[in-house]
């Protein structure tokens, strides 16, 4: 089996793994929302601890830290942010807002490119910006309001990846820096929710789930390597497939989650819906022609810069 190969059963693995995470905080439905988040960060900070221990790189990722601390505090707040938000998407039943969410995150992007970095696009990336914009209009007006959440979840994640582009280290590097910043303010969620009696807004759910059976205790431990071993996949894959590839293999993610809160969980899918989510995969699909052509155009200049040095 060649390396691309490999790498492209990798990164279609870390997909399916993300999309069907929707089904693993669903089980933890009857967890509150930041405590299955505080426990997701702090056994990603004990899973992380192991790899980069292992590796001898913790110097490394605490270099990263003071050398671009706000950076990393600004990504830190917005991926946890985005974790929140699809955890209490998988809860409250709102998994196909939470599919639309990661369906338009790159096409987001592309405007992010486009006013913040300056990046030329082309008229088919202007025409798939249009066309899921137009869905999420069509799901406005239809339900009556705007799908906040997907918005949230796109938007979110959007500003992470352009702040991580300035970030000069790998996914694992960086995503260990984050959960760095972010576990004391785990921990001292977890230690005032088991030993202070904190509830969110006196809302009166059940807290400190940790620790009262097994399978619980055991399902908030899973949240780190849940979120850990597909970031550890997914530099693997990443290293070894094209840009394009990459690109296209993402939306098996939200595929995954938007069959798996229709299907398996029985969230509503009318008419407004029937009509909004063609239009946002038929932008995806102009997305990915277009990252497509892109990804051929650099080969093929890069293949002829190559051939003009080789013979001058």
């Amino acid at each position: 089996m060649s390396e691309s190969t490999k790498g492209v059963l990798i990164v279609i693995l870390t997909c399916v793994i993300w999309g069907s995470s929707l089904m693993y905080y669903k089980v933890l439905s009857h967890v509150p929302p930041l405590e299955v988040l505080s426990h997701r960060a702090l056994w990603s900070f004990v899973f992380f601890a192991i790899v980069l221990g292992g590796q001898r790189r913790v110097g490394e990722m605490f270099a990263l830290i003071r050398d671009h601390r706000w950076m990393v505090v600004v990504a830190a707040i917005l991926v946890s942010s985005n974790w929140l938000g699809f955890i209490v998407a998988a809860q409250i039943g709102k998994g196909t807002e939470s599919s639309i969410g990661y369906y338009i995150y790159p096409i987001l992007t592309i405007l992010l490119g486009r006013f913040a970095l300056g990046e030329v696009l082309s008229p088919l990336k202007w025409l798939s910006v249009a066309l899921a914009g137009a869905g999420v209009v069509v799901m406005t007006v239809g339900i009556g309001t705007a799908p906040y959440l997907a918005l949230f979840l796109a938007v979110s994640f959007a500003i992470y990846g352009l702040i991580k582009k300035q970030i000069p280290a790998g996914p694992v590097l960086t995503v260990a820096a984050e959960v760095v910043i972010v576990v004391p303010l785990a921990i001292g969620w977890l230690i005032g929710v088991h030993w202070g009696g904190w509830t969110v807004f006196g809302d009166g759910e059940t807290q400190a789930v940790f620790g009262t059976n097994w399978r619980d205790t055991l399902l908030l431990i899973g949240a780190g390597p849940m979120t850990s071993v597909p970031l550890l996949l997914f530099g693997y894959g990443a290293k070894r497939v094209s840009m394009s590839t990459m690109g296209v293999t993402f939306y098996i993610n939200p595929t995954i989650q938007f069959f798996i809160a229709v299907w398996l969980f029985g969230e509503p899918f009318g008419i407004v819906q029937a009509i909004a989510f063609p239009m946002i995969w038929g932008a995806v699909a102009l997305y990915c022609v277009a990252v497509i052509r892109q990804d051929r155009s650099a080969r093929k200049r890069a293949a002829s810069a190559s051939a003009s040095s080789t013979t001058s």
